[in-house]
């Protein structure tokens, strides 16, 4: 289980990436707690209650990435 974060500032496409905590991307000070989840899956639901345009990020949640 890890403890997962989403980005409160949006991508250029609109996205508002979610990470696990200690991700090399972890957006300091612009990010909310999503709590722990077992799957980037259920990580990227919680996110998308604040932010309907959620994505994983590409290198800690590669699974729940979207392009």
């Amino acid at each position: 289980m890890d403890y997962y974060y989403v980005n409160t500032h949006s991508q250029n496409n609109g996205d508002h990436e979610v990470h696990k905590a200690g991700c090399i991307y972890f957006p300091n000070g612009n990010n909310m707690p999503l709590g722990v989840f077992s799957t980037c899956f259920d990580a990227i639901q919680a996110a998308r209650s604040h932010y309907n345009k959620s994505n994983g990020c590409a290198i800690c949640c590669a699974l729940c990435h979207t392009r």
